[in-house]
């Protein structure tokens, strides 16, 4: 993803995440923390999807909406803060292209766990890739029924 992206992508996230809005500058902050996180899925008609990744801490998250300033150092696991696919784009293989991408990333950066919150009905698929739930809570505004989940992160070697 790159800079002229965004707008794009916030389009995009108000369609596929009306429940989960955040302002512009979460997406553009993540951006510029962590421009090796993020992926977006082009099509002939624009934008059809997009990935936002960065470190982050072990077994937690950023709250929702919330610009984190800059990534903790040292950071104890891969975060996916938000994947979104266009419905057409969905049924191609694009989400488990993203969950390698981001995986990769992670182990990159030598990281042993990547950690998410599934919100909505999300967590089957995320299940489906390796992740599983975790006692810790999700952060306030994910909504009844989010799950904070993990999965260990392959060895790169």
């Amino acid at each position: 993803m790159r800079a002229p992206d965004l707008a794009a992508a916030a389009r995009l996230a108000a369609r596929i995440h009306p429940d989960y809005p955040e302002d512009d500058a979460v997406m553009a902050e993540r951006l510029r923390l962590c421009p090796e996180g993020c992926f977006a899925l082009a099509g002939d008609d624009g934008l059809l999807g997009y990935a936002i990744g960065h470190p982050w801490r072990a077994r937690a998250v950023p709250e929702l909406d919330t610009l984190v300033g800059a990534l903790p150092e040292p950071a104890g696991a891969w975060c996916i803060h938000d994947v979104a696919l266009d419905p057409g784009a969905r049924g191609r293989g694009a989400a488990g292209e993203v969950v390698g991408l981001m995986l990769d990333a992670a182990a990159r950066r030598r990281l042993p766990e990547a950690v998410l919150v599934a919100v909505g009905d999300a967590a089957g698929f995320w299940r489906r890739h390796g992740f599983r739930p975790i006692p810790e809570a999700a952060p306030p505004g994910y909504g009844a029924g989010a799950a904070l989940m993990v999965r260990a992160v392959p060895d790169p070697s």
